[in-house]
This record gives C-alpha cells, structure tokens and sequence, in this order.
C-alpha cells in the first residue's frame, strides 16, 4: 500500500511525535509499505512563537496537496494539528480523500498553561480538525474516553513500542551518576512549561535530580534549581545509558497522551514514578510504576520495584505491533475521489 504522513512534528526535533512516526514509518517500509513524509523541511519555515527550535511549514493546501497527488496514496494520514495538517486536511476535504488523523498532543492543556486561558477554550479547534477524519487514531483508552467526552467519534488503537536493540539495562553509567547521591531520579524529555518540571525539580524525596532534554525552560530551571544537573539532549546509547543508570525515572507531566520515555525507562529495567493521570494511569502496572498525587509517595514507593518486573513490562511494548495497529486504522483509498461520500466534500 502507499501510504502517505504529513506531520508538522519532525526531525531536527526531539520528542515522542518524531520519534513515533520514525519507528513506525521504518516498520511500514519493513512491512512492504511505500511510504512518503510530507515534513517542514520540504517547505519554507518560520519559528513557532515562543518555541523557536520548533519550524513551522510556510505551506497551504495546494503545495501539500501537489505532492499527494504526485505520490498517488492508496491511504492518507494527517498527524498532526500544525500548519501542514491543516493544508493536508483541505486538500482532502477538497478532493473527497478519506483520511485518519491522530492525536498524539494534548494542545488544549498545552495551551492552557501557557496562556493561563481555559483549556475549553481551545477544544472547539480540536475538535474541528479531527471531526471529519474516517478515524482518529489514539494511544490510550484514557485519552479515547476523553475525545468521546468532547463529541469525537470514529476513535482507533494506536499503540507505542520500544526499541530494545537500544533501550536495555546493559549499558555502562554515565561517569557523573558514579558520582551523584544515591538514589538518582531521572527525568527525559522536552524542557517546557508543560511538562510540570517544576514538581519533579522541588520534590523533596532525597538524593540527585538529573534533567535530560533541551527546551524553552532550561534557562530559568536551570538558574531556580542549582542543585539539580542538566545533561541537555542524549540520544543514542547515550540515552539508554541515562536510563539504565537511575534509580527511579520520574514523570511529572499531567497533558501527555503516552509518555514514550515510560516505556524507554521501562525497558531499561528503571521503574517509574508519575502521577495517576493519561498516560501512565494505561501504561503503568503496579508491578513497573507507582502513582501518586503526592509525587514523594510515588518516587519511594517505586524505588521499593523489582527493576527485573519493570524490564519485562517495558519489552512487552512493540513497534512491530504498533506500525500493524497504525494500518488497521487507515482508510484505504477504494473508489475514485468522484464517487466518495458527498459529507466527505463538505466544508471544513
């Protein structure tokens, strides 16, 4: 089949989006799959406002569209909520293409601490975006209820993997950790308002604070939290090794739809301390996680984990049976655009 992804979230980025579509498009081409990315870096690009490491696509529908209609896709998949989602969207709404969408962000929590604006706010635009998708692929049941919740129907699997080629308990630690405070508690992932860094980086549990990961915050976190150490973006063995080194990986972020660094840590044979909401509420186990409200609760508690539980859990994740779930979704193309469903033609 040819399937085609635009996502508006791509490499040089670092986050879960890219790191998902990456391993998923690599399992599709693996699959027999041709695939093509329509990505920001095809287009001219401006700096996100407030995130200028983030580039957003100068492109409409007609640019999108053209290489779409180029690639000639048995199936389209639109990943994203940015400026090329919403071309590729019109293209499709225009040519009566049925498409999937996903929802890998929770933007109108995202949004809502930034501004400091209701989150109810933004969520007819979430929904505007994601009501005419022949399928709206999510990660949790959690995050699935929540859609429902807000009118979205149309609601599909799709899960995450790991890979375990990459992430496992056998790498040597990093020469800081040999000598920081037992015990370590690890954070990986973006440096930003959202994430709530703040409860990880004040929490009083002791031992040392390890930050992993680049962002709009850094700056300021690193200036209200001297104590803590900022190793800045790993990849790599590098990465794993973080994990694989720590005493306990905690995940102070309560607008996450997964939280790929979970099952990352997991498959380290690190457990993993976060609060009961999306994300960890359908990743954790009691065996792999503890969750708290009180996030000092959490940490000591999943310190107390059978790190050999918490491997186990983390490699019964699969891209392999992710990218397989990510197709089961799809609406292939089955008749010409001329004969699609008229709703399919209606205004967005």
């Amino acid at each position: 089949m040819r399937i085609a992804i635009i996502t508006d979230a791509w490499t040089p980025q670092v986050n879960g989006v890219v790191r998902t579509l990456a391993m998923v498009t690599g399992e599709l081409r693996a699959m027999g799959h041709e695939v093509l990315l329509v990505t920001p870096d095809q287009f001219r690009t401006m700096a996100c406002p407030g995130y200028p490491e983030i580039r957003l696509a100068m492109a409409g529908a007609r640019q999108v569209g053209a290489k779409l209609a180029a690639f000639r896709p048995d199936a389209i998949h639109v990943a994203t909520e940015g400026p090329l989602g919403w071309a590729a969207r019109r293209w499709c709404m225009d040519e009566g293409r049925p498409f999937t969408t996903a929802y890998h962000t929770q933007f109108p929590q995202y949004l809502a601490r930034r501004t400091g604006l209701p989150a109810g706010l933004f969520w007819p635009v979430i929904r505007r975006f994601h009501r005419r998708a022949s399928a709206i692929m999510v990660a949790t049941p959690t995050i699935a209820g929540e859609l429902e919740e807000h009118g979205l129907q149309h609601i599909r699997p799709w899960s995450r993997g790991v890979d375990t080629a990459q992430f496992h308990p056998d790498h040597l630690p990093p020469e800081l950790f040999l000598r920081l405070p037992r015990p370590i508690q690890l954070y990986v992932g973006r440096v930003a308002v959202e994430k709530n860094l703040d409860a990880f980086l004040g929490n009083t549990h002791p031992g040392s604070k390890v930050v992993v990961g680049d962002g709009p915050a850094l700056a300021a976190l690193k200036a209200r939290y001297p104590q803590a150490h900022f190793l800045g973006a790993q990849s790599g063995p590098a990465l794993a090794a973080c994990y694989a080194a720590a005493d306990v990986f905690v995940f102070p972020s309560r607008t996450d739809t997964f939280g790929l660094v979970l099952v990352e840590a997991l498959a380290c044979g690190t457990p993993v301390a976060a609060y009961p909401v999306a994300g960890p509420l359908d990743v954790l186990v009691p065996q792999a996680g503890a969750m708290d409200e009180v996030l000092e609760r959490a940490i000591a508690r999943a310190l107390a984990l059978d790190r050999a539980q918490c491997l186990a859990h983390g490699r019964s994740f699969s891209w392999a049976a992710s990218a397989r779930q990510f197709v089961a979704a799809l609406h292939p193309v089955t008749a010409s655009p001329a004969s699609e469903p008229p709703a399919l033609r209606a205004a967005a």
